[in-house]
């Protein structure tokens, strides 16, 4: 008995093996994944570094309408999962601009103190250096929070802040303990292809499709760098960046016309692997968040979509963008 479990466990190891060697190794700059637009580059300089940050900026592939919406992305991706957003955007006359966000995607995986004040100075300098005065900014999951702190920051500059499922809407310091960005370097170490797809297939969607699976690759491929180390630390810090530095307090202070997204089987939690079952439950329900934070924001706009999760472009792409265009 003993020997068919042994022989069963390495049996499942080595399945587990095979498929992580089926994800290519990626650069921890993602220079070998697939964007759906051209990347350019925009020269930041701080603290005493010279970096990049990547974005995409695309025309108008329908009749023009003067206007330009800014995609900021969530902590685990990057302008490569816009691209059915852009499509859509784009043909419905905007011009649309995605940035990485320093730290994430093709933009450089700097060693410095990650800010969201920073960020958002950057993207103002970035849209500023492009000759727009106005734009509509659409944030998804941690871009969401990015976005409520550049609309906080530059309310003239904001035209409209749509908040796609954002983290944010708890202060997550107040129930999730504490872990040191060292504590949390160790955390971002052990993830593994396997471990990954779990998580995106237990947190992201309600149900799990083939398509997705591009995703963890994107994802786990980066884990296979030499690199991964620094990727790790960088992830670790942004963890530190969302955990300390809340906008929770500040949603009543928005002055710019907002829309909130959400996905009602949502239930993410930054740092949910710290919590008990039974705490879990208590947070992380977007169903009634979405609610909650939409009346505390003056004259904001609730639209929720049934059966989906935490990323409704990707999840009901179609629903979605017809709700995005029409907020727009």
């Amino acid at each position: 008995m003993k020997k068919t479990i042994v022989f069963l466990a390495l049996l499942l190891s080595s399945i587990s093996y095979c498929d992580a060697q089926k994800i290519d190794t990626l650069s921890i700059t993602l220079e070998n994944v697939p964007y759906p637009y051209p990347v350019k580059y925009f020269p930041i300089h701080t603290e005493g570094q010279d970096l990049r940050m990547a974005y995409v900026d695309v025309a108008p592939t329908n009749r023009p309408n003067g206007r330009t919406v800014v995609l900021f992305h969530g902590k685990n991706f990057g302008g490569y999962y816009w691209g059915d957003v852009i499509k859509g955007l784009t043909a419905a006359g905007f011009r649309v601009i995605a940035p990485d966000q320093i730290g994430f995607g093709r933009s450089s995986k700097a060693f410095i103190h990650y800010s969201f004040h920073d960020m958002a100075a950057w993207n103002k300098k970035l849209l500023d250096t492009l000759g727009i005065t106005k734009a509509s900014i659409l944030g998804h999951s941690m871009g969401g929070m990015l976005a409520t702190r550049f609309a906080l920051m530059y309310p003239e500059k904001t035209e409209k802040l749509l908040l796609e499922d954002p983290i944010g809407l708890e202060d997550y310091k107040t129930f999730v303990p504490y872990t040191s960005t060292a504590q949390q370097y160790q955390t971002e170490l052990k993830k593994t292809a396997t471990s990954i797809r779990n998580y995106y297939r237990s947190s992201y969607f309600t149900v799990w499709k083939a398509p997705y699976e591009k995703l963890v690759n994107i994802a786990a491929g980066v884990t296979f760098s030499a690199d991964f180390p620094r990727y790790a630390q960088i992830a670790a810090e942004t963890y530190t960046m969302i955990y300390e530095q809340p906008v929770f307090y500040e949603f009543q202070n928005l002055r710019v016309p907002t829309v909130l997204f959400i996905g009602k089987q949502d239930k993410t939690i930054v740092g949910k692997n710290l919590l008990s079952p039974a705490q879990q439950t208590l947070h992380g329900q977007y169903r009634f968040l979405g609610k909650q934070i939409a009346a505390r924001i003056p004259g904001a706009k609730l639209v929720e979509f049934d059966g989906c999760g935490h990323i409704p472009h990707v999840e009901i792409t179609t629903e979605f963008m017809v709700a995005l265009v029409g907020s727009l």
